[in-house]
């Protein structure tokens, strides 16, 4: 229990965490397993090709046998295809991204289970997601080894590399759309 929590009397169950307390490019909650010298290669390209202002992630809680991370993606971005070892539930905050035939926008979400792969591009104004995992430590696997993929991923990502230096967040939701 946090010293928050014991202020403002909150039962011993409950834990407060905070976004300024958020564990930003950590990744110690997340394992990258079955990675060969290829795969090694491309996630090494993927890093080199994508500088630092592609993403920004953060780890906001683990506990209870549960996650909750944000991800920020700039516009089109290609999230290469990957599975983890956990059930997880996106919610989008801001931005939209495609899955597939579907666009999502904020306000939308998406429960991908465990072990089923799965990638999505970034929207025109780029996604931030909130990320809702059933598990505190997880694993990401990539799952294509084609050059052929990672060539295509890799040359969209050079080429949207220099509109991401000063690109901003999408405007986040402030109150979900209620159509009659």
């Amino acid at each position: 229990m946090t010293e928050t929590s014991r202020q403002n009397g909150a039962s011993p169950g409950f834990r407060v965490f905070r976004r300024r307390d958020a564990l930003y490019g950590q990744t110690e909650h997340m394992r990258t397993t079955g990675l060969d010298d290829a795969m090694r290669d491309n996630l090494r390209r993927l890093v080199e090709t994508q500088g630092p202002d592609a993403a920004e992630t953060s780890y906001l809680f683990g506990g209870g046998g549960m996650s909750l991370s944000t991800a920020w993606f700039k516009s089109g971005y290609p999230v290469v295809l990957h599975t983890h070892d956990a059930d997880c539930l996106y919610y989008i905050l801001s931005g939209s991204l495609k899955l597939g035939t579907e666009t999502l926008e904020a306000g939308d979400g998406v429960f991908i289970p465990a072990q089923v792969p799965y990638t999505y591009t970034a929207g025109p104004e780029g996604v931030e997601v909130l990320e809702f995992r059933t598990a505190e430590h997880f694993d990401i696997r990539f799952t294509s080894s084609s050059p052929t993929y990672w060539d295509k991923a890799l040359g969209t990502i050079a080429d949207r590399r220099d509109a991401w230096v000063d690109e901003p967040r999408p405007p986040r939701l402030l109150s979900p759309r209620v159509e009659a």
